[in-house]
């Protein structure tokens, strides 16, 4: 019994000396280990009396619960002592400014395109939306281009096994939108659309807006009127604009819309191959049999169409001379924008 007093007593001053958790391992392997001191008293309870063992069993267990709460809740404590000595050591001043992060810019074809539908909203126009990926009937036939006829020719379309396709502009939107529509009726249709070219002027992937509005007694001369007012905003200047014949066989009759080279003044330059214009949309009369194809009265109700290249536009408005990029990501050239 003094033998376990005196083993308790040690252990338990090498416990309360310990300054280091490294240390406070090395005690308890020390004292609780396979040749523990405290481990080596219980193995002598063999040699004793089997009236004795039970009587030095407990004792030396008593003794060996001790010593292990003194243990542990040395460990915490020093434990606790090495987290905070670590916070003090890493704390953070959190007065200080932070370091300045960089805003990102919007894209120079979103900014026109926002600024494309804030104007034609304010007119009453609505905003509509489609498939990217279409069918041959909305994308060609029900806008009066059947299998054999030759404006087909003008697509280079992407098309998928099972005959649909990457729609080639944002027209099959009007289509649908007009057949779950009566009107009277204004609407725009934006989005991407896909076409096998790619240039300096021209990429697989562009964005488009056209527009349609279906209404009784229609006529040309309200296209005019909406497309020279929506230009003159768009550039934000005074310009000089011309229709010029044209064919598309969703429209009858059709235009070209050309503006006055915002870089030369039409004066003629590189940019403008040298002839002071511009092309911008293309327009015109909606044709009675696409008007028949969404079940309108064509005899009752006209209206007019326009398309136009987001990327197209958002080019001449900002001076920029390659279209890529617009798709290449660089920050220098967005961090313009």
């Amino acid at each position: 019994m003094q033998d376990i007093a005196a083993i308790l007593a040690k252990g338990l001053d090498a416990i309360a000396a310990v300054s280091d958790l490294k240390s406070i391992e090395a005690i308890r392997v020390e004292y609780l280990g396979k040749s523990g001191h405290i481990t080596q008293l219980l193995k002598t309870l063999g040699s004793l009396s089997p009236e004795e063992r039970p009587k030095f069993g407990q004792i030396i267990n008593d003794a060996k619960e001790t010593f292990t709460l003194q243990l542990q809740s040395r460990k915490e404590a020093l434990e606790a002592a090495s987290l905070s000595q670590a916070l003090l050591a890493e704390q953070i001043d959190v007065t200080l400014p932070g370091r300045g992060m960089e805003r990102g810019k919007c894209h120079p074809v979103n900014k026109t395109l926002a600024r494309i539908q804030e104007w034609f909203l304010r007119l009453g126009f609505s905003i509509e939306e489609g498939p990217e990926i279409e069918e041959d009937f909305y994308n060609f036939a029900a806008l009066n281009i059947p299998p054999h006829h030759p404006a087909r020719a003008m697509h280079d379309t992407f098309y998928f096994p099972d005959g649909r396709l990457l729609r080639t502009h944002t027209s099959p939107v009007q289509i649908r939108a007009m057949h779950g529509k009566e009107p009277p009726f204004r609407m725009i249709a934006c989005g991407a659309v896909y076409r096998y070219d790619f240039d300096v002027t021209h990429t697989p992937m562009f964005h488009q807006v056209e527009g349609l509005w279906v209404d009784e007694n229609i006529h040309f001369g309200h296209l005019k009127g909406i497309l020279e007012n929506f230009l003159q905003a768009l550039f934000e200047r005074d310009l000089t604009i011309r229709f010029r014949p044209s064919y598309f066989p969703f429209t009858e009759p059709s235009a070209e819309v050309d503006i006055q080279c915002v870089a030369c003044a039409g004066k003629g330059c590189r940019i403008c191959s040298q002839t002071g214009w511009l092309e911008v949309l293309g327009c015109g009369m909606v044709h009675p049999n696409v008007l028949e194809n969404c079940k309108i009265d064509s005899e009752r109700y006209t209206g007019f169409a326009f398309g136009m290249g987001v990327e197209r536009l958002t080019l001449l408005r900002y001076a920029i001379n390659d279209l890529r990029l617009f798709f290449e990501n660089d920050l220098r050239f967005l961090e313009q924008f």
